[in-house]
């Protein structure tokens, strides 16, 4: 950080300092802060965020990099690069911020910005568990609306991203390359970052809590032993297949990652949960302003919720029963469907990592076309539902 940034937060803090009243309200809302973040260090991050860092470190160091290319890159097939990114973001099936790790991996590794950009976006939005729950407690019209827009964002947006930014341009970043020096193949490679993901999708599995039995809730009663598994897998073909040099290398990347973003991510969420509060409890901003800024189908009541779900942070889940509460207290269809499409795949938090790497004029951008689709999505539903 250069000293004119350093010069400029320290202002800032100043004034924060200075100006802000500490009345009860404002209090409050700092605690609600703090809960977020506890509860967001608590949930998230051993079984969420450590794996994903893990991830995002093996790509990095034992993927090779015309792999990559060849699916995600730049000069790849449409049709071959975003179904690839968009399916293998859905089968992670991962809160936003959980997924940043992995999109920073791939993207440095030269997959394009589009194809990026979907699997970004397809992660924690096309939630198959979601968006099954929001069909069941929300109703089937709703839930097949997002499950539709959801795989239909995921591939607009990341076109729309390429064409703004890399119709002329491939992403390769050769100064963040690792060479494969040892020629381990590319199946050891894959299989090893397999395991990985098998760990940290089994470890988030959810217990569906609409339905008794099942096989959903078969596989989370045993997903521990999977989770073992999965572990004991990692740590043989670690230390079977891969040398000591490789081996550090992956940890120093892996450190890295978790350096990048863990200070973003807590300042996000202490944010978010000091503007917008937790599920159970307001922040500075009262939940009755929203609920009554979105009780109608107008695109403002939808831009509005839109841009509320793009701030806030969803756990994994937690936006349905939040919903919920919210269409019992007066909220529209439209605009339920809104924050459905934005909440969960984007946050304060996510946008803050996404900044460190695209820049503010993409993340901006990026995060205008989530709002932006998701408003008119809304509308649109709100208006034949």
């Amino acid at each position: 950080m250069s000293d004119n940034k350093k010069l400029f937060w320290i202002i800032v803090s100043f004034l924060a300092a200075y100006f802000i009243p500490l009345n009860e309200e404002v209090k409050k809302a700092i605690l609600q802060g703090f809960y977020m973040l506890q509860e967001y260090a608590k949930d998230h991050v051993i079984f969420c965020l450590i794996p994903a860092f893990f991830i995002a470190g093996g790509i990095t160091t034992f993927m090779n990099q015309q792999t990559v290319l060849k699916y995600l890159g730049g000069s790849a097939k449409k049709v071959v690069a975003y179904s690839f990114a968009s399916v293998s973001g859905a089968i992670l099936s991962v809160c936003s911020c959980t997924v940043l790790p992995i999109f920073k991996g791939i993207y440095r590794k030269g997959a394009g910005l589009g194809p990026a950009i979907s699997f970004l976006y397809s992660g924690p939005a096309i939630n198959v568990l979601a968006i099954l729950l929001t069909a069941k407690v929300l109703g089937l019209k709703i839930g097949v609306a997002r499950a539709i827009f959801a795989i239909l964002f995921s591939v607009i947006i990341g076109l729309l991203m390429h064409l703004f930014f890399e119709t002329n341009k491939k992403n390769i970043k050769t100064e963040n390359f690792i060479i494969d020096k040892d020629n381990t193949d590319l199946f050891k490679n894959s299989f090893f970052i397999l395991l990985w993901i098998i760990l940290l999708v089994f470890l988030n599995w959810n217990k569906d809590k609409t339905v008794d039995g099942g096989l959903w809730n078969f596989i989370y009663s045993i997903k521990y032993i999977i989770s073992g598994l999965s572990l004991l897998g990692i740590v043989i073909v670690l230390f079977k297949w891969f040398k000591r040099d490789k081996i550090l290398d992956w940890l120093e990347e892996t450190r890295n990652f978790a350096v990048q973003i863990m200070p973003l991510l807590f300042t996000g969420v202490l944010i978010a949960g000091f503007l917008l509060g937790s599920p159970n409890s307001n922040g500075i901003v009262p939940m009755e302003w929203i609920k009554k800024l979105v009780g109608d189908n107008s695109i403002l009541s939808n831009i509005i919720s839109s841009v509320s779900g793009a701030l806030m942070y969803f756990a994994t889940l937690t936006e349905v029963p939040i919903l919920q509460g919210l269409i019992g207290a007066g909220m529209n269809q439209g605009p339920a469907l809104a924050l459905l499409l934005s909440g969960p795949s984007v946050s304060l938090p996510s946008l803050l990592v996404i900044y460190t790497e695209l820049g503010a004029k993409k993340t901006i951008v990026y995060a205008l076309f989530i709002i932006i689709m998701s408003s008119i999505a809304g509308w649109f539903f709100g208006m034949i539902a």
